[in-house]
């Protein structure tokens, strides 16, 4: 899934050591607590001899998981399998209905088109009988390195055109064809994705092409909303205003040494 998941190339990976890029096959399920369990082992070999490993990403929870820590949430796989079942027999719209009535805190957080996380939300409001935004208190782990968190700030209309722009340029690399390769493997969390499941409703004959990249888009437009307003709860993140790269990686290291000579 290299082009809809916007990996780096071969080029773009010299001379940095990469990590979590081709690392699992798409039917092993990598939630955010597997991502801090492995995460942290790799930071801790890491840390060995540098000063300084960078996160780039992406999904807010994977990021919070192995910055912050999750909380210990508990699971049923009965209840997960379940509700799976619904979710195949009746679609996403009667799990989203029953998340905006038992916590409509989470129901405005969430991602409402990602099916494992509402799924995972009404898995523990039935096993708990509490709210699942209740139980993410988000309480801070101790970690062994200190975190510095930027996020590159774009005006939104830049923004939205560069992921227009973005999606044309992943389908002139190939990005049916590749969603193609993976249409047999559309049954699994990991295929319930931005750039695929699109794709997987034009083949379907459920919608022509050119409504499916318009879905991309839109999709990836709101998904890019919500990144922001994810970011926007850690107040201690540094806001950089786009401009080039060159003078954001100036201003994000003139920010970070002045962080790291405080202390």
């Amino acid at each position: 899934m290299s082009i809809g998941t916007a990996k780096p190339d071969l080029e773009e990976q010299q001379g940095v050591t990469h990590h979590f890029i081709n690392s699992h096959q798409l039917e092993d399920e990598v939630t955010a607590a597997q991502y801090e369990k492995e995460g942290l082992v790799i930071l801790e070999e890491e840390f060995k001899d540098k000063d300084v490993v960078v996160l780039v990403g992406g999904s807010g929870m994977f990021v919070d998981a192995l910055c912050i820590g999750l909380d210990d949430i508990p699971t049923d796989p009965e209840m997960k399998r379940q509700i799976q079942t619904e979710l195949d027999a009746n679609g996403l719209s009667p799990l989203l209905s029953e998340l905006a009535e038992k916590d409509p805190e989470y129901y405005e957080q969430v991602d409402r088109q990602n099916a494992s996380r509402v799924m995972r939300a009404v898995e523990v409001i039935r096993i708990t009988g509490k709210k699942y935004s209740d139980l993410r208190q988000g309480s801070k782990k101790e970690r062994p390195f200190k975190v510095h968190s930027f996020v590159l700030d774009h005006e939104r209309e830049v923004l939205y055109n560069r992921i227009n722009l973005r999606v044309d340029l992943m389908m002139e690399a190939g990005l049916e064809a590749e969603a193609k390769s993976v249409l047999h493997l559309r049954h699994l969390t990991s295929m319930n994705t931005v750039g695929y499941k699109e794709l997987f409703a034009y083949f379907d004959g459920t919608m022509d092409k050119e409504t499916a990249i318009n879905q991309i888009k839109q999709n990836s437009r709101r998904y890019a909303k919500r990144q922001l307003t994810w970011l926007r709860r850690h107040p201690e993140s540094h806001w950089i205003k786009f401009t080039d790269s060159e003078t954001v990686i100036k201003e994000i290291l003139s920010i970070f040494e002045e962080k790291r000579s405080i202390g």
